[in-house]
């Protein structure tokens, strides 16, 4: 049985209120609504209505479902009336996740520029150091930086990264300049927390090696740890982003270079690559042409 069909038929008993009502505007007998139904929530192992002779009600499960059937044949009727007029118009709800630092410098200018090319999309831009979950947040596309070794998600790469470990001058002048990823342990260094972190990691003789790192301060919050070490309180492990503007001015410095860590690209992540909806697609298009711009990270 069509599942398009299914997906049609739950929304029309919904929205006219009955199996019997659903079926008269379809010229159907309500037996072929019913067996539609039945077949649905079979396939799916979970009871989508609770039907008596009077009247539906969705379960819990089924309202869930129903919101995603809507968006879904909605994206479908837009897919097609693209097609027939010759014209694939990027249109609907954009939903973008993105760290609170990198989103507001990097990825909100984009988004609204996006926006101003495509106006029959609506987006949606959330900045949290939060890992948001896709398919239960309803996110469209959550930009990350990371290795994403540990993740279930489609990635694609959007610009290269990496971070460095850096202090100020006046830092450095009290208490040295660490040489070693052992001497890590003799300073104060200025850290996520054990709740947010999974420690610093480093490249030695070739091999990525991940420290455990203490201090004295720690915030879950990137850019308080950033002007930390803009007062002279510690060592932190930042992205070459966020800070490349107080290297070249001095305020701050890079240390142990030679221990520099992996690669840790900003990735767009979807929850699949196939079907992806054609404002999705155009998105990430255009923050790969914004980041590739020359001269845009400096």
């Amino acid at each position: 049985m069509d599942t398009f069909k299914q997906l049609e038929t739950l929304v029309a008993v919904v929205a006219h209120g009955s199996l019997s009502a659903a079926a008269r505007i379809e010229g159907v007998v309500p037996a072929v609504i019913g067996r539609r139904l039945d077949a649905l929530e079979e396939r799916l192992g979970a009871k989508l209505l609770v039907r008596t002779t009077r009247s539906v009600t969705l379960t819990q499960e089924g309202s869930a479902f129903y919101e995603e059937s809507l968006r879904i044949l909605a994206e479908l009727a837009e897919a097609e009336a693209a097609v027939a007029s010759g014209s694939a118009r990027a249109r609907g709800h954009l939903r973008v996740s993105a760290p609170a630092g990198f989103g507001r410098r990097h990825v909100a200018p984009h988004a609204a520029s996006f926006q101003q090319l495509h106006p029959d999309v609506k987006v949606t831009l959330d900045l949290s150091d939060r890992l948001v979950d896709l398919v239960r947040d309803r996110v469209d596309c959550a930009i990350r930086i990371s290795d994403l070794s540990d993740s279930s998600l489609v990635a694609i790469r959007l610009a290269e990264n990496y971070r460095v470990v850096v202090a100020a001058p006046s830092y450095l002048a009290r208490h040295g300049t660490p040489r070693t990823l052992d001497d890590l342990t003799q300073h104060n260094c200025l850290s996520l927390g054990e709740s947010q972190s999974r420690g610093w990691t480093f490249t030695r003789d070739g091999e990525p090696v991940n420290l455990k790192v203490s201090g004295t301060l720690e915030c879950n919050d990137g850019a308080v740890l950033h002007d930390w070490a803009l007062q002279g309180y510690g060592l932190t492990w930042r992205s070459l982003w966020e800070v490349k503007d107080d290297l070249s001015e001095g305020r701050l410095v890079t240390v142990l270079d030679s221990f520099s860590s992996p690669d840790y690209p900003v990735y767009a992540m979807v929850p699949q690559r196939k079907f992806l909806p054609l404002r999705v697609r155009h998105f990430i298009d255009h923050l790969k042409a914004c980041y590739a711009a020359p001269g845009y990270w400096g």
